[in-house]
């Protein structure tokens, strides 16, 4: 874990045990990925008919849900008849 065991340990505490990163030919493991992304275990590994490169490939283009969120609530324009955005 190295220089990053303290943030590993950080997000196993709030998503699962971490999986190894890379596979017995020190390729990197689509499982390992869908961690570091919080996603849910099998979200992408568990489909049916995709292997390692598609899966790679979806977590590639996916989107962090955390990211998704946070960008999602600075980018919104605030409601102006909403009581909460409003002020009042």
């Amino acid at each position: 874990m190295g220089p990053y065991a303290a943030a590993i340990t950080r997000w196993e505490m709030l998503t699962r045990p971490v999986p190894e990163p890379t596979d017995a030919a020190g390729r990197l493991r689509a499982d390992f990925v869908e961690w570091m992304q919080g996603l849910d275990d099998g979200w992408v590994t568990a489909t049916p008919g995709l292997g390692r490169p598609a899966q790679l490939t979806a977590l590639g283009n996916g989107v962090v849900p955390q990211q998704a969120a946070c960008a999602s609530q600075l980018l919104a324009a605030p409601f102006p008849r909403c009581p909460c955005c409003a002020g009042g």
